[in-house]
Formats: C-alpha cells, structure tokens, sequence
C-alpha cells in the first residue's frame, strides 16, 4: 500500500502553514505599527476589516472556481496571488495603503482551505478525512506559532518592511513545488494501484454540478455555513488581538526589553498554539478513531465537536485571571478545542456533499465565517476604544460553540448525505 496521499497532505500542511504566517504577521507587528504610524484600535480594526472583507469575497468565488477549474490550478493561483499580497505590504505607509494590501491579500488566501479540503475529498476516503483534516489544518497553528518567533527576529535584523517580504516571497517556492508535485490519483505516475483502490474505496459520488442557490436550499449546506459563521470570529480574534491581549494585560511587548525574552508575547504566543496543534490532530483523530471503532458517523462526529465545545467554555476566566501561564494555559486550551472543532467542522463537506461541490460548499461557509470575522472586527474595535477590556470579547467566545452544535444537531440529526435529484452548472 502506498502512502503518497500523505505527500500530499504535508504539501497542504506547508501551504496552511505559510497562509496563516503571511495573514499573522501585522497582529504581531501591531504594537509596532501603532507607535510608527499612530494608528487607533478603529484604525486597527479597519485594516483587519479590510482582509476580512476581501477574504468574504474571495471565498465565495475561490469555492466555486476550484469546483470548475480544478484543484491544481485554482489552488496555484491562489497562492501567487497572496504571496504577492503579502510581500505588498511592505510598501504601505498610511492605514488606506495597509488596507489595499490586506484586501489583496484576503482575496489571495481565500482559496488556502477550500483547495485543501478539495485536495483532502480527492486523495483520502472518508474514514480517513478527518485525521488528514486535521493534520493539514495543525499548519495553521505552526503558523501561527512560527510568526512571534520569526517576525522578531526579522525585524531586528532587517526592519519590518523585510518580514513581509520574506514571509510573502516563501509562497513564491511553495507554489514551485505545489505545480510539481501536485495531480490528481489516477493522473499522478508516483501513485500505485493499491494504494489508488484505498482512495476511491467509498461509493463513487455523483457527477454533480450544485449552484449556489442549490446549496443555499440545502439545511446541510446551512449547518456548516452557520457552524463557520459563529465560531470563525472566536479563531479571527485571536489571530489578531490575542498578542495585544497579552501587551494591555500582563505588559508583554513585541522585541525582548531588559527582563529578557519572557517579557515578550513570543512565549505565550508559541504555547497558545502548540496547544493549538495538538488540539487540530486530536480533534481529528478521535472522531475517526470513534468511527473506525464501530461508531456512526453522524455519533462519531457530534461527539468530537461537543468535547471542543465544552473545552472552550472556560476561556472567558482568562480576562480575570492574574497569572500569566494559568492564562495562557486557558486561552491555549480553547485554541485547541476551536482547532479540534474546525477539523471536524470542514469534514462535515464532505460527510454530506459530493466531492465535485466540496468547493463551493467550503466556499459559502468560509465566506460566512469571514463576514462573522467582520463583525468580531468592529466589535473588538469598539469594545476596546470604550471600555478598554477583553472580557465582553471572551465571554461570547465562551458559549458559542455549544450554541452552535446545537444549531448544527437540529439542522443535520443524522449526518446523512445529501441526496440529490437535480444538477447545475
């Protein structure tokens, strides 16, 4: 039995990676940034708008355009142009000019987790979705985890013009070796036929084309639209406050002062998202270890997602807390469980839909989980102008995950595929 389906999996690993380190990099500069320009949290707050704006749109075309064109070339695409993006950056001067670069930017990287997850339904059977689900997704922790190391370091040396530069021009090598070594199954010469047979061991989908208003009518398609829609903001606003988070809380700052190292947010950053990585593959792992051991799918599934669920409900203790590493512990623990939650999350595509409209269903959910991003954006802006505290932002975190399960159960009680008696293009 070959194993280049796991080639294909690190690829997408790397390629998740790389997205988040290029979308991260002005939440770590933040501090920075605001001292050199004067920047206001509604400032702030606007150039993440702009990304998130772009990103709602880019999803929403990137979906559909995978379904159409191909994984290969939709994915290559995208990762030229958010390389571009990202290397734009450095260019910016003023809020209007960070704004151009971060829509181009979210138009870019739109189409990262829709391309992986095609790649996913395209090269793993279902019992094995989930697990490779979230490996690849565990790049956006080491992601993540990378930039408050890396940015620094850059930054020192170079300037903090260089560290989108060089954080954008690594896309530029991936999307090499993506065109190299990325076919379908069947097309691929370094795929064996055993190994070809594992892949293609469930049920052939239909050759369904499904439009958007199609899926829009679909309560399965709604379940995931939703479940992104309420728990994308919570993983949005720690990406991009959570190092500020740790500045106005405890005084941690971006470059080492005179207490060294610790006094920075870099430490507390990597342990949220190792946290986070175990989180992503556990996630994954244990509804697929339920389901390998006798367990439906539909129980499988729902019973990974509650436990995330119940795992981030304590995150709203972290804004009361007066120790540092108990803080990070709380925040890390619900970066995990969201981590957990998104990798099973995605599967639920391809659970219930054919592989052909595995896009365009990612898509509209991504684009929903954008414009929720949207919303947290301006909601944290405001929040912080007025009040000056994180705890209204943490306390929503706290519930919406059980909130949105439920919402998932009642819409999708049996996880059953959807069965379709009409196509589109």
């Amino acid at each position: 039995m070959g194993r280049y389906r796991w080639v294909i999996c690190a690829l997408l690993f790397f390629a998740i990676t790389i997205n988040y380190v290029d979308r991260q990099v002005v939440g770590v500069l933040k501090p920075l940034l605001e001292k050199e320009f004067g920047w206001s949290e509604n400032d702030y707050a606007n150039i993440v708008l702009a990304f998130q704006t772009a990103y709602a749109l880019g999803l929403l075309i990137a979906g559909r355009l995978l379904d159409i064109v191909g994984t290969r070339k939709g994915f290559s695409f995208a990762i030229g142009l958010w390389s571009l993006a990202a290397v734009a950056h450095a260019a910016a001067s003023s809020v209007a000019g960070f704004m151009a670069a971060r829509f181009a930017l979210g138009l870019g990287e739109a189409g990262g987790f829709p391309g992986a997850v095609k790649a996913v339904s395209e090269w793993f059977p279902k019992r094995e979705r989930a697990f490779a689900t979230g490996l690849f997704n565990a790049g956006s922790n080491v992601g993540a985890l990378l930039t408050p190391i890396l940015i620094p370091i850059l930054v020192m040396t170079w300037g903090w013009q260089m560290a989108f530069v060089i954080t954008g021009l690594s896309g530029i090598v991936l999307l090499g070796v993506w065109l190299a070594l990325y076919r379908l199954p069947r097309d691929n010469p370094r795929v064996g036929e055993a190994e070809i047979a594992l892949i293609e061991s469930d049920p052939i989908d239909p050759p369904t084309k499904i439009s958007w208003g199609q899926a829009l009518r679909r309560r399965e398609a709604w379940a995931f639209i939703l479940g992104k829609f309420l728990t994308d903001p919570v993983w949005w606003l720690f990406l991009f406050w959570l190092p500020d988070f740790f500045a106005k809380t405890y005084g941690l700052t971006l470059l080492p002062q005179s207490k060294g190292i610790f006094a920075t947010f870099g430490p507390a950053l990597v342990a949220v998202y190792l946290l986070a990585d175990v989180g992503s593959i556990g996630g994954g792992w244990l509804s697929s270890r339920l389901i390998k051991r006798g367990w439906s799918l539909n129980a499988g599934r729902k019973t990974a997602m509650l436990v995330c669920a119940l795992c981030v409900t304590p995150v709203s203790l972290a804004a009361f807390v007066h120790s540092l590493p108990l803080a990070v512990l709380i925040i890390g623990l619900a970066a995990a469980a969201h981590q957990g939650w998104s990798a099973n999350l995605y599967t639920l595509t391809s659970d219930l839909f054919p592989t052909s409209a595995v896009g365009t269903i990612v898509g509209l959910g991504g684009m929903a989980g954008a414009i929720g991003g949207m919303f947290i954006a301006k909601f944290a802006g405001w929040t912080l102008e007025a009040t000056g505290s994180y705890v209204p932002l943490l306390l929503f975190a706290g519930v919406t995950y059980l909130v949105t399960l439920g919402i998932i159960h009642l819409l999708t009680p049996r996880l059953e595929p959807t069965v379709w008696t009409d196509t589109a293009a």
